[in-house]
């Protein structure tokens, strides 16, 4: 089916574009250092935003970030249909409720004429601690059929009040059910979807977790907004949602191809590798860099990467293409590769 398209401040969902988001993890009485965070994230490749608003008071943050920030704000409500009233009219990109915890019907109708009336979509969250019971007892627990039908159901609520700006998430800390409750609430409607694993856990294992799920979804062609949950520092979420695109062969940007190394490695190539990762992290020029351990590995295997280095004992070479431009003493190795990254994209300041 066609993709329904849902404007996000001054973006649109539902398009060939996967738009990477976060979410705020300051306090949200700290008007101040949610701010600054959020400026933080927009330079680091964010996208999109979301923050808390738990309290009618909150919606002042709203306000500040919209004049900080020149992507989207997301306000994410629970229980009081009245923040949600309060964050339309303080301009919020989009809303992210989830119907069933919000009251009665005239409570939803009420959130959905304000987000009607402003041209502001909303987001249904659900997830799999927050099936109703009925359903859990209809299925035996949050099965992927429980969130699709929970979904379903508040996506007919809103539609009941001639609402239909909706994107939908039904996300699971478990890796197997997430992706299978996406791919039915694929199957039943043509609204744009926001991937993630929820509560995917500290930075090591929530990457795999979120690398297996959003990735295998995006691979076949399902999602339009990504957000990778981890209990770190909301900016790695940024650098891991990048990666997880590049990973896929979405989204641009230094592509790595180092390799495992072994007995023939004749230079620190790990230490090496992390310093060009880290080092690349920020370019958003598409160029594949190579780091190898030894030449049989170099310019040999590695001949696709528009440059790269491959080490030898105590020192290295530069390639581009395969071909060997010269060769470097171990401890200019990452320093003149760099340089020779800024030449190919004409910078003319050291990377």
């Amino acid at each position: 089916m066609s993709k329904k398209k849902v404007k996000v401040g001054n973006l649109t969902l539902g398009g060939e574009h996967i738009y990477i988001q976060s979410m705020l993890n300051i306090p949200a009485d700290d008007v101040e250092g949610n701010v600054r965070q959020a400026i933080e994230l927009e330079k680091a490749g964010c996208e999109i935003i979301r923050t808390a608003v738990p309290a009618v008071r909150n919606s002042e943050l709203i306000y500040a970030l919209k004049n900080a920030v020149n992507i989207p704000v997301v306000a994410d409500i629970h229980f009081d249909y009245r923040i949600a009233l309060e964050c339309a009219a303080a301009g919020v990109d989009k809303i992210r409720i989830n119907p069933g915890n919000i009251g009665d019907k005239d409570r939803v109708k009420a959130v959905a004429d304000a987000c009607r009336n402003r041209n502001i979509p909303i987001r249904i969250g659900v997830n799999s601690g927050s099936v109703e019971r009925e359903l859990l007892a209809k299925y035996g627990g949050p099965t992927a059929q429980a969130l699709a039908e929970s979904a379903s159901r508040h996506v007919e609520m809103l539609r009941e009040f001639d609402f239909d700006d909706i994107v939908l998430s039904v996300k699971s800390s478990d890796v197997k059910l997430m992706t299978e409750s996406y791919r039915l609430i694929h199957e039943m409607y043509d609204y744009p979807l926001h991937l993630g694993v929820t509560e995917a856990g500290t930075a090591r294992m929530g990457i795999i977790k979120s690398a297996a799920g959003i990735g295998s979804l995006l691979l076949d062609g399902i999602g339009d907004t990504i957000r990778v949950s981890l209990t770190a520092d909301p900016v790695e979420e940024i650098y891991a949602a990048k990666d997880i695109l590049k990973a896929v062969g979405i989204g641009g940007g230094v592509r790595i191809v180092s390799c495992p190394t072994c007995g023939r490695t004749g230079i620190d190539l790990i230490s090496i590798a992390k310093q060009v990762e880290q080092r690349t992290r920020d370019i958003t020029a598409d160029i594949k860099i190579a780091v190898m351990g030894c030449v049989v590995n170099g310019p040999g295997e590695a001949r696709e990467a528009d440059i790269g280095i491959a080490g030898a004992k105590g020192e290295g070479i530069i390639f581009k293409k395969g071909e060997v431009i010269r060769r470097v003493p171990e401890e200019k190795l990452v320093d003149e590769l760099m340089d020779e990254v800024g030449v190919m994209l004409g910078n003319k300041e050291k990377l």
